[in-house]
């Protein structure tokens, strides 16, 4: 029987964990963890997203602040945001909700953002840790993914990880937190010969494209983990339905655990924004990071 690997449940523990934390931070540090949110536009699916976000950041005990910022911001105008923000000491984490209107330079946005308020793990020296000391934050959908795949088969040492996708956001990260696992890591793409014949050798394969139920359960190795990180709107007929980038229902036939989509990996990256600031609130404040949540 293959395992749907329930990620509302893994997220629920995570956040009854960091809600003790937080409630430790406050009675010994006199502190509580705050997260700013900045989204700038309309962006239906955004909008919901970051209405999630502030939800569970109170639920927890954190403090949440949300900076809500029309389509037509300047760039400098959300740089000055983020120039207060970074200087709030209430404030122990930031995140900009991406994408960004057309006109404002991603990039920069994300730098300008502190190192030690970054909770996306987007920053260039954040990015710089995971690939070399293994220190600083790690981004929220590669840590979930991690999480979920440590608790369902423990050790990983040895496996053999195939991402497709390679992302600065999924990707990449997720190549990286495997090898600290000391998997061995394939990184696919677009332009990848024999994708088909590669995903059939991955103990562990993680699909993140952004297409709609591209992997095949032929694609899936019999017994493999596979971690669906897409989240695709696909039309039938009057309906919008929510696939991910697996063939759901031909992988549940080959694979010995599978993530579903909705219902995976998405409630394991907003439970990991908050962990994520927890961390940088306890660093800001010279307390010890304990790093047994993803152990």
């Amino acid at each position: 029987m293959t395992t749907v690997i329930d990620g509302k449940a893994y997220a629920q523990r995570l956040r009854e964990t960091l809600a003790e934390t937080v409630a430790r931070l406050h009675s010994k540090h006199e502190m509580v963890p705050g997260l700013a949110v900045v989204l700038v536009g309309e962006d239906p699916a955004s909008q919901v997203y970051v209405r999630n976000k502030a939800k569970q950041t109170v639920e927890v005990g954190m403090h949440s602040f949300e900076h809500r910022l029309d389509e037509t911001t300047s760039e400098q105008t959300l740089l000055d945001l983020i120039d207060q923000l970074n200087a709030d000491d209430k404030v122990h984490g930031i995140l900009v909700q991406l994408p960004l209107p057309g006109h404002i330079d991603e990039f920069k946005v994300i730098n300008a953002v502190s190192h030690d308020k970054d909770v996306d793990g987007f920053h260039l020296v954040n990015v710089g840790r995971l690939n070399t000391d293994g220190g600083g934050v790690v981004p929220c959908t590669p840590l979930g993914s991690l999480m979920m795949l440590k608790s369902h088969l423990g050790n990983l040492a040895g496996l053999h990880a195939v991402i497709v996708g390679r992302s600065n956001i999924v990707g990449k990260p997720m190549a990286a937190l495997l090898l600290r696992e000391n998997c061995t890591v394939t990184i696919a793409h677009s332009r990848t010969r024999d994708l088909e014949e590669l995903c059939r050798t991955a103990d562990i394969l993680v699909a993140a494209v952004g297409r709609p139920q591209m992997v095949k359960g032929s694609w899936v190795k019999a017994g493999a983990t596979v971690i669906d990180v897409g989240i695709n709107r696909i039309q039938e007929g009057d309906r919008t339905r929510l696939v991910g980038d697996v063939d759901f229902a031909a992988a549940m036939k080959v694979a010995g655990a599978i993530t579903p989509v909705p219902g995976g990996v998405g409630p394991m990256t907003i439970a990991c924004l908050l962990h994520n600031t927890v961390q940088q609130a306890m660093r800001q404040a010279g307390i010890d990071v304990a790093d047994n949540l993803i152990d």
